[in-house]
């Protein structure tokens, strides 16, 4: 069920999903940056941070060496639903309830494919301690945007940036990851191939949600 306002209208909760070198980030920012042009508010969250105790759980998460602090698959679920919870709570339902699109870099998609087809995680399990940590928080619609792995990584590697803890995993892990995102499946689930330019990306991005939001994502002026 999608997020609900408390009273009057609320924006739409959109994901952007996929591999590392997907260009998550990049539409994001490009889809924030034309609907504030049209004078709508945008809020732009990334998964795990935008909180103080959310960036702190991205650090644990992602930053710290594993041969230094390894992380068993159980807590690293844990610290990841934690930062969900309190970006949730402080962030991404005020911003829905006062009627601000909100767009998210990664959400429990992610938690899928790396904590559940990645780390080998009980499903069920995961998906309720999930809908515990969101408040059954569920975004209207997820983009998983797909590259090959390989097309990924270059694209990290042309960038100079350094692989953080997860993206140093093997290539098994990295498989079955992108696999999960490849058969991810619902109605509010749409599949972009992200293997061409930004912009043409970015069009067919805009074109889609203009078909489920017309009201909010229409043609720029002139």
């Amino acid at each position: 069920m999608a997020a609900e306002a408390g009273g009057g209208a609320r924006g739409p909760f959109l994901v952007l999903e996929g591999i590392e070198g997907a260009g998550k980030t990049t539409q994001v920012a490009l889809l924030a940056e034309r609907l504030r042009r049209q004078g709508r508010e945008a809020v732009v969250v990334r998964e795990p941070g935008g909180t103080p105790l959310a960036e702190e759980a991205r650090r644990l998460v992602l930053e710290t060496p594993a041969a230094l602090a390894p992380v068993s698959p159980a807590a690293e679920l844990f610290l990841v639903l934690a930062a969900r919870a309190d970006l949730v709570q402080r962030i991404i339902r005020p911003a829905l309830e006062r009627g601000a699109v909100v767009l998210a870099d990664r959400f429990d998609l992610s938690t899928h494919a790396y904590q559940v087809a990645g780390r080998g995680l009980d499903a069920p399990l995961v998906v309720a301690a999930n809908r515990l940590a969101t408040g059954g928080l569920t975004p209207d619609v997820y983009v998983v945007l797909e590259v090959p792995v390989e097309t990924g990584r270059a694209r990290q590697a042309a960038e100079g940036k350094a692989r953080d803890r997860l993206e140093s995993e093997g290539d098994g892990f990295h498989r079955r990851v992108a696999e999960a995102f490849r058969n991810a499946a619902g109605s509010n689930i749409l599949h972009l191939a992200a293997d061409r330019t930004a912009d043409a990306v970015h069009a067919e991005l805009w074109a889609a949600l203009a078909l489920r939001f017309p009201h909010i994502f229409f043609p720029d002026a002139g």
